[in-house]
């Protein structure tokens, strides 16, 4: 017998006292029953603690046994919380294998737990960390909604879904702490025709005035730590009536920040509120239809399609900046697209492009 079991047969029921009060008056629970209008089987419930002590009961039992009503409504309640305690830790011993993949380590580093040794307490922790009161509503939130079954099923994912479902989480979180307006879509429009200076210049507090003028439309840009395992460059969803754009700087340089907030932003304005677009996540069945809609939104809200016709036969790094600067945008940019048009290999002209860190701007929980 476990030690939890133990604690519940030592438990005191509210019916050890009906039991004591029985004895004292000399009174069998067939009276009892007789005498507050039950069945005995009813009464049986009431002493083994089977059936509660409601308020109408409690009144019957002051009457026939003279103890005051409150008295029995305050001993039921102390055992029902008892035992529902006992409950609880029964029910967080059985997520200690849940929590085996959940990336504590990196969820710790960053103050989002505070328990350090894996067990009950932890457990309990991290059940609050996510919002839900079981791994079977975990799953129902933050993989379900995301994943394929196929992949639910194989054992191998799950570290994957766990890091993923972290990092989703955590964008929840650090929205929770903005103070956001309404939406409104045409303010939304006319900020990404100003955010276009930031791409051209891009100037070292790109990240927050990013973030300053998508809020001031209803938008919240929330930069999140990378987690390991969970190789998310972005996301685009609605909580609670305003679009949520998440971010991290995994392996980004600027041209590829700057694609994926303007593909995430064409989600947003080109797509439903209840759907979720997570990027380069091998694990999510993404639309494809939809995902060529917003890399087109990003394409031409960054450079004109016409751009092509404009190659010189021979492009160098000179003509690249040219064009940077005819288009009004920065160099990595015009690279960048030039690169997936195949125009240029991948390994020319890297040094036109800056490197995204967004440690400055990642809140410490």
């Amino acid at each position: 017998m476990s030690r939890l079991d133990d604690e519940r047969e030592l438990l005191s029921k509210p019916g050890d006292v009906i039991i004591e009060m029985l004895e004292h008056l000399k009174m069998s629970q067939v009276e009892l029953a007789q005498r507050t209008g039950k069945t005995a089987s009813k009464v049986n419930d009431l002493i083994t603690g089977k059936e509660p002590i409601t308020v109408q009961t409690a009144l019957q039992l002051e009457k026939v046994l003279g103890i005051d009503a409150q008295f029995w409504l305050n001993r039921e309640t102390l055992y029902r919380e008892k035992l529902a305690r006992i409950e609880q830790e029964e029910a967080l011993e059985e997520c200690l294998d849940w929590l085996k993949d959940q990336p504590l380590p990196i969820l710790k580093k960053h103050g989002y737990l505070k328990t350090e040794k894996v067990g009950i307490q932890m457990a309990e922790e991290c059940l609050k960390f996510y919002g839900v009161s079981s791994p079977t509503q975990w799953e129902s939130v933050y993989v379900d909604r995301y994943v394929s079954s196929d992949f639910r099923k194989s054992s191998i994912h799950h570290t994957m879904l766990t890091s993923l479902a972290a990092w989703l989480r955590i964008g929840e979180i650090e929205m929770q702490k903005l103070k956001l307006p309404e939406y409104n879509k045409d303010s939304f429009k006319n900020a990404l025709l100003e955010i276009r200076n930031l791409v051209r210049h891009q100037p070292e507090d790109f990240a927050e005035r990013l973030k300053r003028s998508c809020l001031e439309s209803g938008v919240a840009i929330v930069y999140t730590i990378n987690v390991p395992k969970a190789p998310v460059s972005g996301v685009a969803r609605w909580m609670g009536g305003n679009p949520l754009i998440q971010l991290t700087d995994r392996g980004k340089t600027n041209d590829k920040f700057w694609f994926t907030f303007f593909h995430e932003a064409g989600h947003i304005l080109l797509h439903g509120k209840k759907e979720v677009f997570i990027e380069d996540f091998e694990l999510y069945d993404a639309d494809k239809e939809k995902e060529d809609q917003a890399n087109e939104f990003a394409r031409a809200t960054l450079l004109p399609a016409n751009i092509e016709s404009e190659l010189p036969e021979k492009i160098t790094e000179k003509e690249i900046r040219l064009l940077a600067r005819k288009y009004d945008t920065h160099p990595a940019i015009v690279l960048g697209q030039l690169q997936k048009l195949k125009k240029v290999p991948y390994s020319f002209g890297n040094s036109l492009k800056l490197k995204i860190v967004l440690d400055y701007v990642i809140a410490k929980h």
